[in-house]
């Protein structure tokens, strides 16, 4: 782990250089949550489009917070007491809920010290050095397997203890890929990804955009039992990566495009390129 200056990522400001209507009169769906919803709206309406905000999900606090309360509280004790050798934060939320419980537990980034952070992509990595905290790993390709590759090449997994601080629906996919490599992981419950209660059927757009397999799964329970091909059919869906873009299939979402690069400005470079064809 080293420290850093924070440098806010301006979404905006990335993607504002070219034609500047690209966009222009469609109508863009926008699916993440609210609370993180901002920046990709600003974009959205940069480039012209018209955004409809229809979050599908919402993150709140754990109910239980006691194992990630006594994994924060250890995290820097020798492995034979029960510390780590690597902290694993798989998204921006898993760094707010880490800080909000290191926060609450009267720490702060100095009980890290002696600990190596891995970041799941660059969104995990821009809320590290929000807090003034440079990730030692962050992989090319942002999923699961892209970090499990990065580690192959370390060759440092087998006997490490590692912490996945994450979602309480998230994959499973790390933590058997860590285990399988000869590491000892805890896998702990930072916050709670649920479905927001709707009543209303999602609006008539151009585009609608997921930004994770969990938002695709509110997505779906939104319909009132109605198909997702029916409710899609004159709409182009675009999906942040290929994760997402399975998860949709599997329920029956079409697909028209997926992102090349698993971020927030991979799938605006998509939206740009999906209206220019």
């Amino acid at each position: 782990m080293h420290f850093c200056n924070p440098h806010p990522h301006n979404i905006t400001m990335t993607l504002n250089q070219s034609n500047p209507d690209p966009l222009a009169g469609l109508r863009v769906l926008v699916t993440r949550p609210a609370h993180q919803s901002a920046d990709f709206i600003a974009a959205l309406r940069s480039l012209g489009a018209e955004p409809v905000a229809f979050p599908t999900i919402e993150i709140v606090p754990l109910e239980d917070t006691a194992p990630l309360d006594e994994a924060i509280r250890r995290i820097n004790s020798p492995s034979s007491e029960g510390g780590y050798n690597w902290l694993v934060l798989t998204s921006a939320n898993g760094v707010t809920a880490w800080w909000d419980r290191l926060e609450a537990a009267g720490l702060d980034a100095r009980c890290l010290a002696g600990v190596k952070i891995a970041a799941i992509g660059p969104a995990t990595a821009a809320a590290l050095k929000q807090r003034s905290i440079i990730p030692d790993l962050v992989p090319e390709v942002y999923t699961a397997e892209g970090i499990l590759e990065a580690f192959d090449r370390l060759g440092l997994v087998a006997g490490q203890r590692f912490l996945l601080a994450r979602a309480d629906i998230a994959r499973r996919a790390l933590a058997k890929g860590l285990v399988a490599r000869g590491a000892h992981v805890d896998e702990i419950a930072s916050y709670r990804t649920v479905p927001v209660s709707r009543g209303p059927l999602p609006p008539p757009v151009d585009i609608v955009t997921f930004t994770s397999s969990s938002t695709v799964q509110g997505f779906v329970n939104c319909l009132a039992g109605r198909s997702p091909a029916e409710i899609l059919q004159p709409s182009r869906v675009v999906c942040i990566g290929p994760i997402t873009a399975a998860t949709a299939q599997e329920l029956g979402v079409p697909v028209t495009v997926v992102a090349e690069e698993y971020t927030i400005e991979g799938l605006l470079a998509t939206l740009k390129s999906l209206v220019q064809r």
